[in-house]
């Protein structure tokens, strides 16, 4: 899930460690125990903002959904 986003994350000049906030729609309550240690690994240099919403979500095969926000860094 987290290399689509880092794929889009650097077609846009950022990482993983730019983005100031997330969202996660699950479609589950108790699936935020299971995906909360991993999302700590992959923000765990950024720390964004980060909101849990639990959701139907529109293919029922999907768990989760996860929704980003990134800052661009000046260049120097």
């Amino acid at each position: 899930m987290f290399r689509n986003i880092a794929a889009a994350l650097e077609q846009a000049g950022c990482s993983l460690d730019d983005v100031v906030r997330v969202r996660y729609f699950l479609v589950e309550a108790s699936l935020f125990e299971q995906v909360a240690p991993i999302f700590g690994q992959y923000f765990k240099t950024a720390r964004p903002a980060a909101t849990a919403i639990v959701c139907g979500l529109v293919d029922a095969r999907m768990k989760i959904e996860i929704e980003v926000t990134a800052r661009r860094r000046a260049w120097s």
